[in-house]
């Protein structure tokens, strides 16, 4: 019925872009239709038009807040007929702005009341629906004593996370989030609700797993799901080294998850932050172990007699819930406070397992990283999280398995910075680190270094991100692009293109 109407309505104003608020309201009211949709100039459009990263000021033509699929289904077919492009928003913590379009004057179809978590008690299987954030679906399910594998920030919406990857510290011992999708209850660019499996649509079910956001609209999963570990403990070092020790200290971590036979349920990070004195950096070793915690010494130690002493350590140690809520910041409750935001560009390396950093490229990163790092005016972090290793689960599934290609990585490394204060503007000194950190790796790697980038840290400054994120998997994510929505009403700058 939407469909139908607001198509009456836009050819008899063709051409126009926007559609006048009070008339929209009418005609809504006349038919009968109860979808809420926020327009320009209408109440509460400049907060729900507000992005998660500053750096972004898109103007959407209208913000519609469906209650089922049935009605996200006719808003897909309205922008089939008016010529305009729809973007789904779970959590909107997109780096770039990608749940609001990644441009100006896109349908944005908000996801908020899509709320289900529904678990079935014999099997564990989880019906998630994608308005759903990971803190409450953290809480939710350890309620029936079960998890999934997924990152740290309650406010991080599922629909995004599990498209692309969704990466966390118990990846190593379960996988990606998307690696536990059994199947979706998607929405496709012809405004068809239908359920993809690998036995209902395979090929399908393939590209979601890993590049949804070009496919449809998800509005439910359903997930395989894990027993809650009964001990867990989040842990933390740090030491403050020269730019020679700090680099020495990263070729002795990769050397050492290179060579250990370390249990999967170790899942670990080097964090690297500005040190108090110029050619220092601060170097932290952070993570969770999923076992007893005697084990994490014994796990360690071969890694401990090649590095200095650290100047501090801390042990979180509790059930599964405490351990999320630690790395959630305390909290894995998102309704009683506000989600932030911030003004920042990040970027991410995929470091080949078969291609290990080399020392000189190591060298060189920690060179800038003491110098400039110090020296500018941008915050930053670095995290450089174990992605492979012996015994992870992400390393054991074939890359052309799912649409997630790069699953021969040993690292996966995020770059961040914020500009002084976390508002806007982001100063273009920031852009120049940032690239100076990545260019000092990748230049003193071979012209062959197949390095990849992670999709759940989109950068849409990223040459050549299409084959950085998907790799041999893009020329056949391109024909089922065409396949599916020809049209290409799913459109942003990091989707894929027919």
């Amino acid at each position: 019925m939407l469909f139908r109407l607001l198509s009456t309505y836009l050819v008899a104003l063709l051409g126009a872009c926007l559609v006048e608020a009070q008339n929209l309201r009418a005609l809504l009211v006349d038919q009968g239709y109860n979808v809420s949709i926020v327009l320009p100039g209408e109440p509460g459009y400049a907060n729900y038009s507000q992005p998660f990263n500053l750096r972004y000021t898109f103007k959407p033509a209208g913000i519609a807040f469906p209650s089922n699929a049935q009605e996200v289904a006719e808003l897909v077919k309205f922008g089939q007929a008016v010529n305009h492009t729809i973007a789904p928003r779970s959590g909107g913590h997109s780096y770039i702005a990608n749940g609001l379009g990644g441009q100006d004057g896109v349908i944005v179809v908000d996801l908020r009341n899509f709320r289900r978590i529904d678990v079935d008690e014999k099997t564990g299987a989880a019906v998630i629906g994608t308005g759903n954030k990971l803190g409450n679906i953290a809480t939710a399910l350890n309620s029936h004593g079960r998890a999934l594998p997924h990152g740290t920030c309650a406010y991080v919406g599922i629909g995004g996370h599990a498209a692309y990857g969704g990466f966390g510290f118990t990846s190593r011992m379960w996988g990606l989030t998307l690696d536990t999708i059994e199947s979706y209850e998607v929405v496709t660019a012809n405004g068809t609700v239908t359920t993809v499996s690998q036995n209902s649509d395979p090929d399908l079910f393939w590209a979601m797993r890993g590049a949804a956001g070009s496919f449809g609209i998800t509005t439910a999963i359903t997930f395989r799901t894990f027993p809650a570990p009964p001990e867990a403990t989040i842990f933390s070092y740090n030491w403050h080294l020269t730019s020679s020790g700090a680099a020495s200290f990263l070729l002795a971590f990769q050397e050492f998850v290179l060579s250990g036979n370390l249990p999967p349920e170790f899942g670990p990070e080097i964090v690297l932050t500005s040190a108090d004195i110029r050619g220092n950096v601060s170097v932290g070793l952070a993570g969770g172990w999923y076992k007893p915690l005697a084990g994490l010494n014994a796990t360690l130690a071969p890694f401990f007699a090649k590095v200095p002493p650290p100047r501090e350590r801390n042990f979180d140690t509790g059930d599964y819930l405490h351990s999320a809520e630690n790395l959630a910041g305390g909290s894995l409750d998102t309704t009683t406070a506000p989600d932030g935001t911030d003004t920042f560009y990040a970027k991410s390396l995929m470091t080949p397992t078969k291609q290990p950093m080399t020392k000189k490229a190591i060298q060189a990163l920690m060179d800038v990283v003491s110098t400039e790092g110090f020296d500018t005016s941008v915050d930053w972090f670095f995290q450089i999280e174990l992605f492979g290793g012996h015994g992870s689960a992400v390393n054991a599934v074939r890359p052309r398995d799912t649409a997630f290609f790069r699953r021969d990585s040993l690292f996966t490394i995020q770059f961040y910075a914020s500009s002084s204060g976390n508002v806007p503007p982001y100063p273009n000194a920031g852009f120049r680190f940032l690239d100076n950190v990545v260019n000092a790796i990748t230049n003193n790697l071979p012209s062959d270094w197949d390095y990849g980038a992670y999709m759940n840290y989109p950068d849409d400054r990223l040459v050549d991100g299409h084959t950085r994120y998907y790799g041999d998997n893009y020329p056949r994510l391109q024909r089922l692009k065409a396949a599916y929505d020809p049209k290409g009403i799913f459109s942003f700058p990091t989707g894929i293109q027919a």
